[in-house]
């Protein structure tokens, strides 16, 4: 075995240890966010207390700063390690199966689309151009929330990263304790900013699925805007 074929083998299995296993890149733009800030005014006291899920929001627009700020808290990297890097949620094993996506309608400085979050480059990848917010509506047994923010996010889970390591029981369970990780580090984020979000379940998972061009399986919905 010559060594090029030796060292693409060893690099195969080390993603596949760390959960994250080749997958097939969307094609498209990526654009560059801005670097989240590490502190803030709100305490974490305050914001459980504070916390609530919201459905009405504003018609004022997301910034990209805050867009930037809300999928770093869903899944950005936290600290580069010496075993590699660390994300914001909790996971099992430290195998991170979550994949986070963005349909934006009204974010500034981001054209209207789907875009999945490249959490090592913190930087979002087009996936689809166009206002969408209707169709995941839809998707979303036409829950207005979804259509009235300017922006959702949607956390698809790829449960084999987890489930090559513990089975079923990374299945049933493990991806979803660290989903609920993520979806409370978004909530909290939200009213650090000063803006609302709900998490919603009800939708049809495979009109969401196609609509964000995803591999893995939606989990939620987060829409976000202001209160």
């Amino acid at each position: 075995m010559n060594k090029a074929v030796a060292l693409a083998i060893s690099l195969f299995v080390l993603s596949s240890c760390r959960g994250e296993r080749p997958t097939s890149e969307p094609r498209g733009d990526v654009v560059p966010l801005p670097q989240p800030k590490y502190s803030g005014t709100l305490s974490v006291e305050e914001g459980i207390f504070k916390r609530k899920s919201v459905r009405s929001y504003g018609d004022e627009p997301l910034t990209l700063r805050e867009a930037s700020q809300l999928l770093w808290a869903a899944g950005g990297m936290t600290v580069d390690g010496l075993t590699g890097p660390t994300r914001a949620y909790p996971s099992a094993g430290g195998l991170y199966p979550l994949e986070v996506y963005i349909v934006a309608g009204d974010v500034e400085g981001l054209r209207p689309g789907v875009y999945r979050y490249l959490w090592r480059e913190h930087a979002l990848k087009m996936v689809k151009e166009g206002d969408l917010r209707r169709r995941l509506m839809e998707a979303a047994l036409r829950q207005r929330a979804v259509e009235d923010a300017p922006m959702s996010l949607v956390l698809v889970a790829i449960y084999e990263r987890t489930t090559w390591k513990y089975g079923e029981r990374g299945r049933v369970r493990y991806v979803h304790i660290d989903t609920g990780g993520a979806v409370q580090n978004v909530y909290l984020q939200a009213e650090a900013l000063g803006l609302g979000t709900v998490c919603i379940g009800a939708f049809r998972d495979d009109a969401v699925k196609e609509l964000l061009g995803a591999e893995g399986e939606p989990i939620c919905i987060m829409p976000v805007g202001r209160k």
